[in-house]
């Protein structure tokens, strides 16, 4: 079975994918390799695809764009998968953060900290686009005090769902990512397939 590898800014984002994508995508094979930061990903980029030798491979290059120039940021990381001879890459940015995701989606937030106060957030204009959050992660710990990255994700995980959340990096991400595992699921050699009748 061939997989998607995730090459992922930092740890919170592999607690996230490797929560969430086995619901959402049932039978997607995938590894997440998260990074120091952004530094750390834009050098492995390059390096990480070209030497890269496991047949029929993909891969997703996730980081959040933290307030600067989205299209920017996306051209550069687009830039340094064809450095690394994989312009088939898939990068995904998450404006601002990850925790826009979480934003994207209220109801998750509110079920997964125990807080039923905040299952309405997108009806205040502060939260009604998610992505504009200027930093979600801090805004995210101002209503839930107890907020940490790495047990947030945890919680998220469970209870993130494209069909329910508003976030449109979520959604692209999403997105991207089924037509990455269709296109595979359709390369994919037949292996039960019944033998033929008659001599070779």
């Amino acid at each position: 079975m061939k997989r998607i590898v995730f090459l992922l800014e930092e740890r919170s984002m592999r607690v996230l994918l490797e929560g969430m994508l086995p619901r959402v995508f049932p039978g997607l094979e995938f590894l997440c390799i998260p990074h120091e930061g952004k530094q750390d990903l834009e050098k492995s980029v390059p390096r990480k695809l070209r030497a890269w030798r496991e047949p029929g491979v993909r891969f997703v290059v996730v980081r959040d764009n933290d307030a600067a120039d989205c299209v920017m940021v996306k051209n550069r990381l687009l830039g340094l998968c064809d450095k690394g001879s994989r312009p088939d890459t898939l990068v995904r940015i998450a404006c601002q953060e990850l925790e826009a995701w979480y934003f994207g989606e209220p109801g998750a937030i509110a079920t997964g900290f125990g807080r039923p106060e905040l299952r309405n957030l997108d009806e205040r204009a502060t939260y009604r686009d998610a992505d504009s959050i200027v930093n979600p992660s801090a805004e995210l710990k101002r209503l839930v005090p107890e907020f940490q990255k790495i047990s947030g994700g945890r919680l998220m995980a469970s209870r993130l769902s494209p069909e329910n959340n508003r976030s449109s990096s979520f959604l692209n991400f999403v997105l991207g990512v089924d037509r990455i595992f269709k296109e595979m699921t359709m390369n994919e050699p037949e292996t039960d397939a019944p033998p033929s009748e008659g001599g070779p």
